[in-house]
């Protein structure tokens, strides 16, 4: 049955006062997953939190949803505040060595940047590559490769599958930060198989902020320790009247790297919010965001723009003569929301857009 879009547009109350055209920054969070927060805080009014270990539960079927989105194992899933932190505990507990490099492609995110160029004082080298020079840039020195799944300035989408048949080949970590795209594009973990995959779910999942997630091999989690603990790291953390006070027995499971209390509200809203994408299905979304950025395209391409990328959710142009945040800023008193990034005007539609998104888009840039 077609999906309604005009009925998913309802949930978005900030789309009857904007022309929201900037996922790629914050997506909007559906009004149904800001219910689920509200239930779960009158619920805590109610029963003063004395069920707090039923949280968890619920915790459990937002891991199951998670699983069901990406194909992926669900007691491979790990919540953490965002998805840096994920690079940081994989970063902080492989074991370096001096000549070890890491490889990250051009104009990346700074997250895979900073801990990596970090890491030169202990002689790991950082080489960052445009996608044209990939394979040339790896040597029998590189360890891990770190990148997005879709550029957040460009918009490229780099072929994932390829990419990583070849590095465990070579056997080469691969880490994915999937944040830019996940629920907008459909990403299958069992055909890509990454080492970790990393998304913090404020952009395209539809989710508040502090709900991010990662899953994680199953051979990497048997070697990878956790880098923080505390009541939850032990397997018997849910024995309350009795917690270890010794050195904690590790869960067999990701949640061995969850090392405290979570955040329940935002993740309340991120289950609701995966709970919308999957009843809409991943196939619809993923035709109709395609639909609404090669629209975008040709209206960026009418208006005099270079685009760097088709086919991608995140379209970016450049116009000669033309600075990108000063366009942004034009349009903002319009109602109209994109941004500017890397010299480029980047518009990123998510479904709930519209055919009239993308005609008032028109009609602003040629003001």
């Amino acid at each position: 049955m077609p999906v309604d879009w005009s009925a998913v547009r309802a949930e978005f109350p900030a789309l009857q006062n904007w022309t929201f055209l900037n996922t790629a920054t914050f997506g909007q969070t559906p009004a149904r997953s800001k219910a689920a927060i509200d239930r779960h805080f009158a619920r805590r009014d109610e029963l003063a939190c004395h069920d707090f270990l039923d949280w968890f539960d619920d915790m459990d079927e937002l891991r199951r949803r998670i699983g069901q989105l990406l194909t992926c194992d669900a007691s491979s899933i790990a919540f953490l505040p965002n998805a840096s932190s994920a690079l940081s505990l994989l970063l902080g507990r492989l074991e370096w060595k001096t000549g070890d490099q890491i490889v990250t492609l051009a104009d990346e995110f700074p997250n895979h940047y900073y801990y990596p160029a970090w890491l030169r004082r202990h002689g790991v080298e950082l080489i960052e590559t445009p996608f044209e020079k990939f394979w040339d840039a790896l040597t029998p020195r590189t360890r891990l490769v770190a990148c997005s799944t879709m550029n957040y300035a460009t918009g490229f989408r780099p072929p994932l599958e390829a990419m990583s048949a070849e590095l465990r080949r070579r056997g080469i970590l691969l880490y994915l930060d999937g944040t830019q795209g996940i629920a907008a594009l459909d990403y299958n973990l069992a055909r890509i198989r990454p080492a970790m995959f990393a998304v913090n779910g404020y952009k395209w999942l539809l989710s508040p902020p502090g709900a991010a997630f990662f899953w994680i091999d199953d051979e990497l989690r048997e070697r990878l320790d956790p880098l923080c603990f505390g009541w939850r790291s032990d397997a018997g953390w849910k024995s309350v009247e009795a917690l270890n006070h010794g050195e904690p027995v590790l869960e067999d499971s990701a949640a061995k790297y969850e090392n405290g209390m979570l955040a329940f509200p935002s993740l309340y809203g991120m289950s609701e919010s995966i709970a919308m994408v999957l009843e809409l299905g991943m196939e619809a979304i993923e035709a109709r965001v395609l639909h609404l950025a090669a629209a975008v395209t040709e209206v960026l391409r009418e208006r005099g723009g270079v685009i760097c990328h088709a086919a991608t959710p995140i379209v970016a142009a450049h116009f000669e003569d033309r600075d990108p945040g000063e366009m942004a800023a034009a349009l903002r008193p319009r109602g109209i929301l994109v941004a500017a990034r890397h010299g480029y005007l980047r518009v990123s539609p998510h479904f709930y857009n519209n055919e009239e998104d993308v005609e008032r888009l028109r009609v602003g840039l040629g003001i």
